[in-house]
């Protein structure tokens, strides 16, 4: 087994996906842990664990299921709720991590390992699948945040943001069949193209605009993604930028969001990435989505 899909009973988004994702694929009963049915679908080298309390809390759970079920975990795939001030309809993924306390999970100024190339193909199936199924849900990256952590790489994927919508089935169901494209497809960052390049983003919003349109348009991938509310609350000093580095698998560079920014934030960045023989890319570096 390598991928490990968790769904909560709590959220009922996830439990949503959950009972979409069992209706796509060819699942079988694998025992059971956390006093649930463990499902697994051998065509996608996949199981779907469920448990009772929040995801986001449930430390070390890739631990706890190779231990409890005797298997080796490869990647972490959380299916869950998003939730939003605005209340905005939104489908979204997002790496794991905190930049300062760990205050929703996770451990204090630490990342865990991204899937990049998985992640950014995962919100590209989700976009597709959205206009497919004639959704209204903006589609977008979130910034790294939260937890729980893990040592395997792992992603988020969400249905937001109000109770209405996580209650609705057909996100959820766009959102399974998404992830299961995914995992028909592609199962670790080595079953893409050595070509494209895994970026760290700098700058913009919690929904990082300026790098949802360039895994829209371009060839690249992104791992760990730093907001300017970070930057801006004085917590993205060189440590970060290394643990987002290190928690980044084939890390080819950064890319700055400079509209985002002021320009003295991006002069500070610059000179401190020039001073880590860090590469900064331009879109004019990266090649259009084929």
């Amino acid at each position: 087994m390598s991928v490990l899909i968790v769904s909560s009973t709590e959220d009922p988004a996830s439990t949503n996906i959950k009972k979409f994702l069992l209706e796509i694929g060819k699942w079988e009963d694998f025992g059971e842990l956390f006093s649930h049915t463990v499902y697994t679908d051998k065509n996608i080298d996949s199981i779907i664990v469920t448990i009772d309390d929040r995801h986001i809390r449930h430390e070390n759970i890739d631990k706890e299921v190779e231990e409890g079920l005797g298997i080796d975990i490869d990647l972490l795939i959380v299916v869950s709720r998003h939730r939003s001030k605005t209340g905005e309809p939104t489908l979204t993924t997002h790496p794991l991590g905190n930049f300062g306390e760990a205050r929703f999970g996770g451990r204090d100024r630490t990342f865990v390992k991204s899937s990049p190339k998985l992640m950014t193909e995962l919100l590209r199936l989700l976009r597709k699948h959205a206009k497919q199924d004639n959704l209204y849900h903006q589609v977008s990256f979130e910034a790294t945040h939260h937890g729980p952590y893990v040592d395997v790489p792992a992603l988020f994927v969400e249905v937001g943001s109000t109770e209405e919508e996580w209650r609705n089935g057909k996100p959820a169901r766009t959102v399974a069949k998404a992830v299961y494209e995914l995992l028909s497809t592609h199962r670790s960052e080595e079953d893409f193209p050595d070509d494209i390049p895994v970026l760290i983003g700098i700058g913009g919003g919690h929904y990082v605009p300026r790098f949802t349109d360039l895994a829209f348009e371009k060839k690249v991938a992104f791992g760990h993604m730093i907001p300017s509310y970070q930057i801006e609350a004085g917590l993205v000093d060189r440590e970060i930028i290394e643990k987002c580095i290190e928690a980044t698998p084939g890390f080819k560079g950064i890319y700055i969001h400079r509209k985002a920014m002021k320009k003295s934030e991006v002069r500070e960045f610059e000179r401190l990435f020039e001073e880590m023989r860090i590469k900064v890319f331009r879109s004019a570096d990266l090649s259009p989505l084929s």
